[in-house]
Formats: C-alpha cells, structure tokens, sequence
C-alpha cells in the first residue's frame, strides 16, 4: 500500500495551557505549509473571535476560523459585523464554522434549542445576505430582522467573501446543509469529530440528497473535518490518553454516541459512573474504565505516527477534505512535523 496524502491539512486549536502557545502553534502550522487553523469555542473557555484577531496579526497566508461558534449567542448582526472585520483585518483570509451547540451547557444559559435545524437554516440565510452587503428584512420563526445592513460608510464596502461551514453531525442537519450549499448561502460543513469514519460515509449520502435537491452536485460541498489525533511511539500510550475525552463525549453527548455507533446502554453506563455534566477527574477516571481501547480507536486517530496518518487518511477516503487535526497531547508541533511529510506541495 501506498503513503497516504494529503492536498490539505489544518490543526484545531484548543485549551492550550498558555493561549500564547496557541498562536505559536498557528504560526508553526503555517510555516509547515499547513492551509488552515481551527480555533476551538465549546465549553465557555477562551472566546475564539478574541484569539483569531491575533493570528490575523502574526500569521500572513493560512486560513483560520472558528471550529465551531455557536449561532444563538450572537446575534446575526453581531456575527457579520464581527467576521466582516475578521476579513478586513486578514486580507481575505477568515472563514465561518458554525454549529448549534450542546445541552446541557446551552440550557444552562438559557438557550432553548427547540428546533435548531430551523434556527439554523435562518441564521445562515440572514448571515450571507449581510456579508453580501444586502439591505436585509427577515421575518422567519425565528430570526426577525428589519431594513438592516452592514454600515460601512469609511471601510472598504466590498462583499465580504467568507466561506460559511455548518458544523454538522446529525444526518438530517448534514442534508440540510447540502441544501444551504445547493443555494448558494453557505460553502460546505465543518464534520465533527470522535466519529468513526463510517458515519462520514453516512453523512456524505445526505449531503449529497441535499445539494442535489438544489441543482449541485457533492463537489460543490467542502468537508474540512475536526479528527482528533493521540499520537505517541507507544500505542497503549496514545490509546490511554485519549480514553478520557472520548468517555467524556460518550457519556454526556449522546449525539456523538449516536453517531459513533456505541451501544447505547454502554452510553448510559458510562453517562451515570460520571455522574453528571460537568465530571469532576475522578469521575472521568472511574468511568473510563468502561470504554475498551477498540472504542477509542474506531473514534479517534490513536497510536504510533503510522497509525494516526492511516486513520486520518481512512477519514479523508470517506468524505474529508481537509483534515483538522486536534492533538490531545501537548505535541503539537510533533503531529504537524509527522504530518506534514504526507502533504502535496
């Protein structure tokens, strides 16, 4: 069999101990020929906006954008004016993930995902209007703005050109967005992680049903992918460090447990040893002991170098197109090094 390559890479930035570390980081990936990097905004951590101003500063070519914002706690206003100075401040350079958050963390600021798929679907539709420089109305279930613009009197009152990306897990929000790709609102979808490759193949059946319903074709969707990577010489090693992120997902997001095709009641046994989101370390520890290591390498690219390249290279056979690699290890620098041997120039 042949090395694996690949025509795009991108790292995921996120929770680096020193958040100069991070765009270290950014600018190495950058030197190493790397396309994009993708700043993490899950938990209530560091805010991604704040971070990839600074890359804009310090980086000159790679692409960067959020991995995924959410689209309730800004407002659709607030995000174009946000990524319209992103765009400014990069030459061009910033792009758009954005997904529909996760309870229980949603609820406990009050959001009410009631029907995200619509909320969605609004929100990516009023987006690109605005960044189109469009003098918006909008009167949808959810989404209600008037006679609204970007108001770029002194700045350059240009089209913002930002690819837009639906993080997407769910098969019916991957339809979805193939449909927002087949009109022309957004660019492609940003394809989640701790899912088996399988469940791309999956997703790529309703991406297709999706952008074909509008006239496209799948090659008109881009599929940057979130892949984390436990990489270290020992095996056993990799595979032990990444036990405890992937039990945390299986036991308090059963979206992932869905998609990953875990047994649910092995789901639920892991969700009740930890006791509640969030899990303190010895409940992570405790409930760990659940998950066998065929669990984690069938969800995250965990092993030697080799191993992690092919199970990135598996990911990009099923659907990916641009791998975004998330070290769970501090070896950052190591993953990028390994795998930028398997770029095409």
């Amino acid at each position: 069999m042949s090395d694996p390559t690949f025509d795009r890479l991108g790292i995921w930035n996120w929770e680096r101990e020193n958040v100069s570390d991070e765009i270290e980081d950014a600018k190495y990936a950058e030197s190493k020929g790397f396309d994009s990097v993708w700043q993490g905004e899950s938990r209530l951590v560091r805010d991604a906006m704040t971070i990839m101003g600074a890359y804009t500063q310090v980086t000159d070519s790679v692409k960067f954008g959020p991995g995924v914002t959410n689209c309730y706690t800004r407002n659709v206003a607030l995000m174009a004016q946000t990524f319209s100075t992103l765009d400014e401040l990069s030459g061009g350079r910033a792009m758009l993930g954005i997904g529909a958050w996760w309870d229980p963390l949603a609820s406990k600021v009050g959001i009410d995902r009631q029907n995200p798929l619509r909320y969605m679907w609004e929100y990516c539709t009023v987006l690109k209007k605005l960044l189109d420089l469009e003098t918006v109305t909008y009167d949808g279930q959810y989404i209600q703005v008037e006679d609204i613009e970007l108001d770029l009197v002194r700045a350059n009152a240009e089209p913002r050109t930002v690819p837009i990306y639906i993080g997407a897990t769910g098969l019916t929000m991957n339809k979805m967005a193939g449909e927002l790709v087949g009109n022309g609102t957004i660019d492609g979808v940003y394809m989640n992680y701790l899912i088996p490759p399988s469940h791309n193949e999956r997703a790529m059946e309703k991406l297709t049903e999706g952008v074909e319903k509008q006239g496209g074709t799948i090659d008109d969707v881009d599929r940057p992918q979130l892949i984390a990577v436990s990489m270290d010489e020992d095996a056993d090693v990799a595979i032990d460090n990444a036990r405890g992120l992937v039990t945390q997902y299986i036991g308090q997001q059963p979206h992932i447990t869905k998609a990953s095709g875990i047994d649910p009641e092995v789901g639920e046994q892991v969700g009740e040893e930890l006791g509640g989101w969030p899990a303190s370390a010895e409940d992570i520890e405790r409930a760990s002991r659940l998950v066998p290591d065929e669990v984690v390498t069938n969800i995250v690219a965990a092993g030697t170098p080799e191993d992690c390249v092919q199970k990135v290279a598996d990911y990009c056979t099923a659907g990916c197109t641009e791998p975004s690699l998330y070290s769970l290890g501090p070896n950052v620098r190591d993953v990028i090094d390994v795998f930028a041997e398997f770029k095409t120039a």
